[in-house]
């Protein structure tokens, strides 16, 4: 155990220092990453999990060879700053979904139909909680659950505990990062957006041409029926898209965190 023993017996000031760290650190995760930060999981189930992995992680991440186990402020913001990182960076994927679900809605008529998001106690989208969902059942399927715990051990390598210093320009890159969230959003929404645009351009022409048909009255339920069609059919394509997104999102934060 390297550092953390003395004569052959547990350093227990340096092993609780070290894991009081790997705590901190774990905590500033489970805050905002996906599937993690979930208010359907319960405060006490999520506090043994922290607990937990922090005993098994602690004699390890103590022996990493630049490892500097102090209770400073400085340590503990770093630490803590780590787990943001990681936290809000993946919450970004989750982000992107509620944006496509509100463009969603807007094509399908339900701009005005929204349910009470028990995560962030604000009124979300119908079809934004409907691709939130699905998103979450992505992460666990592919197991990118296990991906993210992964990536967070292999921090304690790249940033040993006491190392870690959150610099003003890692905000300002995750301050970037979140402009893609509308970029995503649309990319995801687009095939939607182009059937809905070309359905209610062939209904404005045709109310031109033939004025006696209720083209109006015809356009709106014919406009969702197209749109949820096409949403069906690009559903085979969502799940790579959030695979590919969350990885992308996951080495962009393993990045900042090095640099910082």
């Amino acid at each position: 155990m390297g550092e953390l023993t003395v004569g052959g017996s547990v350093a227990w000031p340096q092993f609780l220092t070290v894991a009081l760290l790997v705590m901190i650190r774990i905590s500033g995760l489970m805050v905002f990453a996906p599937i993690f930060s979930s208010v359907a999981i319960a405060p006490r189930i999520k506090a043994g999990f922290v607990f937990a992995v922090t005993l098994l992680l602690a004699p390890a991440v103590g022996a990493v060879p630049d490892a500097r186990p102090s209770l400073d402020m400085m340590a503990v913001l770093g630490e803590l700053g780590v787990g943001l990182v990681f936290g809000l960076a993946l919450m970004m994927l989750n982000e992107a979904l509620m944006f496509a679900g509100t463009l969603l809605g807007m094509q399908f008529s339900f701009s005005l139909v929204n349910l009470l998001d028990p995560n962030s106690k604000i009124e979300t989208p119908v079809l934004g909680q409907l691709l939130s969902w699905l998103g979450t059942l992505v992460l666990i399927n592919t197991g990118l659950d296990r991906t993210l715990l992964a990536a967070l051990v292999r921090s304690f390598r790249s940033v040993p505990v006491g190392h870690a210093m959150i610099q003003a320009k890692t905000g300002l890159a995750l301050t970037e990062m979140a402009g893609g969230i509308f970029l995503a959003g649309l990319q995801l929404a687009a095939p939607v957006i182009a059937a809905a645009m070309i359905v209610e351009i062939t209904v404005a022409l045709v109310g031109r041409i033939a004025p006696q048909l209720p083209a109006m009255v015809l356009g709106i339920p014919l406009k969702t029926l197209i749109s949820f069609g096409v949403l069906i059919a690009s559903l085979s394509l969502w799940p790579g898209w959030i695979e590919s997104h969350f990885t992308s999102l996951l080495d962009m934060a393993g990045r900042l965190i090095a640099k910082a």
